[in-house]
């Protein structure tokens, strides 16, 4: 998954149903809301509730700065 793909407009979290921010690398996608980290496996999003997991606090405060993420504005 790359920060282009199309899909990216329409994902959205399990659990808020909120749009989700695709990391740098697009290892994983991410809701900030909630604090959710979401991996993407050999470019599979895995979207279900229980395959997120919390995520540092450390990319929380990355994902949050001005000017960071590529998901739907």
């Amino acid at each position: 998954m790359n920060p282009d793909d199309p899909l990216l407009k329409i994902l959205a979290c399990p659990l808020d149903k909120g749009p989700l921010i695709l990391d740098g690398p697009g290892s994983a996608l991410y809701n900030p809301r909630l604090g959710r980290r979401y991996p993407v496996i050999d470019g599979i999003p895995q979207l279900l509730p229980d395959s997120g997991e919390p995520a540092s606090e450390e990319e929380l405060t990355r994902l949050r700065s001005p000017g960071y993420g590529t998901g739907p504005s």
